[in-house]
């Protein structure tokens, strides 16, 4: 069983993936990161949120290389963490289509902020892991503000 140079010393799970406890830390660093990078702030005067990608993406080239360069680290953690092939593929592709959606100048910022590829992806994870490790409190959704 090849295991994942981040992953050596830690007890593993099935298919190479790391243990629970390790799952967990992954679990709240990801979602932390996809939270601030899809909805970490509140447009004045809107419910609209956009995060750190939509932002970065307001600079050409390098900010495009940085957003979608976190976003591919959250599919690292997903592999890391026993997320099976076929869902990093769909991984993948969410953060190819939100990649040409930034790519376009004007139109792809405002597509970026109603294209939220790390949530989408975060989505498929936690019904993975849930399905793993029932009754996990880490992934449950933080109470929606009142509007």
């Amino acid at each position: 069983m090849m295991r994942c140079a981040y992953a050596q010393g830690q007890p593993q799970h099935q298919h190479g993936a790391v243990a629970p406890r390790s799952v967990e830390e992954a679990r709240a660093r990801i979602e932390a990161i996809a939270r601030v990078m899809d909805s970490a702030f509140l447009i004045p005067g809107t419910s609209v949120k956009i995060g750190a990608d939509s932002l970065l993406n307001l600079i050409p080239g390098v900010g495009l290389a940085l957003s979608k360069g976190v976003s591919s680290y959250l599919i690292y953690e997903a592999r890391r963490i026993g997320a099976p092939p076929s869902m990093i593929a769909r991984m993948i592709a969410n953060l190819g289509v939100d990649f040409v959606i930034s790519a376009i100048p004007v139109v792809g910022w405002v597509g970026d902020v109603f294209y939220r590829a790390n949530s989408k992806n975060i989505a498929l994870l936690r019904a993975h892991l849930d399905q793993l490790y029932p009754g996990s409190a880490v992934w449950e959704q933080p109470p929606q503000a009142a509007r």
